[in-house]
């Protein structure tokens, strides 16, 4: 089957059951190759999401692969600021079942707000995200494509979602992860580091405290295969090979340690930008510093 005959393939309908104990809702998303479905589990008698691999692609190993790796990881892990999965399965079809979150992504919000957030909240936005990634670095996993739309906030409470593309620290090709997001390492490829996911970090509170990215998206949008303008690397071009981000003060006036936090991270050069623990002192200090 082809990709653009999967593309019109519907979904799975309201009451299908595609493991036993699990009944599908309605889809949430499909992605380039996934399907998320709103479910109910039986056994708890809640809502859950289940992930599947999209239907052109279940005869690849990769997908269902980087599907599974990514279910037993969350399934393992216990952090508060991590998005939770309840068990995987490898048949009939692989998939995922994870908690519901009922908040909305920073992504939905950054659009939905007429008013930036406070300087506050955006430090202890920071100061979460930083919890949930120190975490993952002390199990020697990166993650790799923290941007907004992988972020859900509940009344202040913050979950990172998505570990489809972490990976150890070490090698790695061109272009792994989000094309806007991606730290310069990542866009040139090579050794990669912690140093990319406080880039990460740094990217998404940017585009929080200023409204915009750093870098705009390409023309095929957030998750595009190839960018616009910028240094070219294979057959994709990255801006953030040809300049380092504009300062936080180009877009929004913020108080001098929490725009020196945030153009911290954003150092084209991974060993000028601060380590996670020195990121989650300066945030947590702006917290705590008289208003």
């Amino acid at each position: 089957m082809t990709a653009t005959r999967a593309a019109v393939r519907p979904p799975l309908p309201a009451g299908t059951r595609p493991v036993e104990g699990y009944e599908v809702i309605g889809l949430l998303d499909r992605t380039g190759w996934m399907d998320v479905y709103d479910s109910w589990s039986e056994e708890r008698a809640c809502r859950c999401v289940i992930k599947m691999v999209r239907p052109d692609l279940r005869d690849a190993p990769e997908p269902a692969d980087r599907l599974l790796r990514e279910g037993r990881w969350l399934c393992a892990f216990t952090h508060p600021h991590l998005a939770r999965a309840y068990e995987t399965f490898t048949e009939p079809e692989p998939l995922v079942v994870m908690e519901t979150l009922t908040g909305e992504t920073l992504a939905h919000l950054i659009g939905r707000l007429r008013r930036r957030p406070a300087a506050t909240d955006v430090a202890l936005l920071g100061v979460q995200l930083c919890s949930a990634v120190h975490y993952l670095h002390g199990r020697d996993l990166l993650h790799l494509d923290l941007k907004p739309s992988n972020v859900v906030v509940e009344r202040g409470h913050v979950k990172v979602l998505d570990l489809s593309t972490a990976q150890p620290p070490g090698d790695a090709p061109s272009g792994v992860g989000t094309f806007g997001y991606l730290s310069p390492e990542q866009a040139r490829g090579g050794l990669l580091t912690a140093a990319a996911d406080v880039w990460g970090i740094g990217v998404t509170l940017y585009e929080v405290a200023g409204g915009d990215p750093p870098f705009h998206r390409n023309e095929g949008g957030e998750g595009g295969e190839s960018g616009t303008y910028g240094r070219t690397t294979g057959d994709r071009r990255y801006p953030q090979l040809e300049a380092a981000a504009p300062p936080i003060a180009s877009l929004r006036r913020l108080p001098r340690p929490l725009a020196a936090a945030i153009d911290g991270c954003l150092s084209p050069e991974p060993a000028d930008r601060p380590t996670v623990a020195e990121l989650t002192a300066a945030l947590t200090a702006l917290l705590s510093a008289p208003a």
